[in-house]
């Protein structure tokens, strides 16, 4: 697979932002093998003129100094989930596996970073492992190794025309139960039955109000069933909503299933920003210089902001073109024009963070808010 080679300096066309995400798309890259994707995002950041290497956690970094302004990180994820999206353009759009979810935030922040001229710090563009599996672990690593920056944009897709403000939590459980043998036609509990009735517990122990309609209340999905009547597991994961007690559900849970073992395998916390965050102001800058009305919208799911947001209290921000709504979709697909005016928004928002003249990140920063669950 040839890499696009930009038209010259630093800026970039739209055939070479094209041609770098078609390029991207083209290599396929599930959790636990992005190691391809990397190299080919290392030599593409190299090409534009960043600094770029391949961390030990497998993560895709890229650095571009341009002053001694403030430190702008930007951050999207390698990984897709599995499943086979044929590459092609057709009708406007660009298919193929990732491209909303999340290559396409991705090679646009390449492209917009490459673009940012203006910018008068150091911009860090991270491609990320295993967003799409509990652990986060690219993630995980950048917030224990690298030094944290000023201000923080994470590449998922909003629309290029909105600002995502926040995400729920996310708590990931699994119950195991081990009964003796018996016959199907025993009237004592089977492994199976204590399954069942977890899910029910759960339920119950979250109340009448819980779904995945509001970023404000928790919501259950069982993600995995596996067993029989002598041994059974269940995997659940609760959204969680800022202000969710992780321990006490998991306490008040484990009182209603006296046998059998309940593990808390992965949690994160809730985040949320306020509209004068200076990353959401530079990025509704943004989109009203492209001619657009910015909207603002916290998710129901989680991200890296999660992740980076436990550790990191700073101005922040998700952003990215494509339509969530084809996020893991059999036809996965963003539209080529979106995907340029996202480029536009952020190379703005960056110059917007990193100029004096306009007071950057810190003049705003003590305006910023960052609420996070107990």
């Amino acid at each position: 697979m040839s890499r696009p080679r930009p038209a010259g300096g630093l800026l970039v066309d739209d055939l070479y932002a094209v041609g770098l995400l078609r390029g991207m798309l083209e290599i396929p890259s599930p959790s636990f093998h992005e190691q391809r994707l990397a190299g080919f995002l290392v030599d593409a950041m190299r090409d534009l003129g960043l600094t770029a290497h391949v961390d030990p956690a497998g993560n895709a970094i890229g650095e571009l100094g341009r002053g001694p302004g403030p430190v702008v990180m930007m951050i999207g994820h390698l990984d897709t989930v599995p499943g086979e999206v044929p590459v092609r353009s057709e009708a406007g759009r660009l298919y193929g596996r990732g491209a909303a979810d999340a290559k396409g935030p991705l090679a646009a922040m390449v492209c917009a970073a490459a673009s940012a001229t203006r910018f008068g710090g150091r911009l860090v563009v991270v491609g990320a492992v295993e967003e799409e599996t509990p652990g986060s672990r690219g993630a995980v690593a950048i917030r224990g190794t690298f030094g944290k920056p000023d201000a923080l944009i994470v590449g998922e897709p909003s629309g290029w025309s909105t600002v995502v403000l926040g995400y729920r939590g996310k708590l990931d459980l699994c119950y195991r139960v081990e009964c003796a043998a018996t016959h199907p036609s025993n009237p004592v509990p089977k492994a199976t039955d204590w399954v069942y009735r977890a899910w029910t517990a759960a339920l119950e122990t979250l109340g009448p109000d819980a779904g995945h309609e509001s970023f404000d209340r928790p919501g259950v999905t069982v993600t995995g069933i596996t067993g029989d009547i002598a041994s059974a597991a269940a995997e659940f994961s609760i959204r969680t909503p800022p202000g969710f007690d992780d321990q006490g559900f998991v306490t008040a849970l484990r009182r209603r299933l006296p046998v059998g073992t309940l593990e808390v395998v992965h949690s994160v916390a809730a985040c949320r920003v306020g509209r004068s965050d200076p990353v959401v102001s530079a990025l509704a800058q943004g989109i009203r210089e492209a001619d657009a009305r910015p909207t603002y919208k916290v998710k129901t799911a989680t991200s890296d902001m999660n992740t980076l947001a436990e550790v990191w209290d700073l101005p922040m921000a998700t952003y990215g073109p494509g339509d969530s709504r084809l996020d893991h979709a059999d036809d996965e697909n963003i539209e080529i024009a979106e995907y340029i005016r996202g480029i536009g928004v952020l190379t703005t928002a960056l110059n917007r963070l990193g100029d004096p003249g306009t007071g950057g990140i810190g003049r705003a920063r003590a305006t910023t808010r960052l609420v996070l669950k107990s």
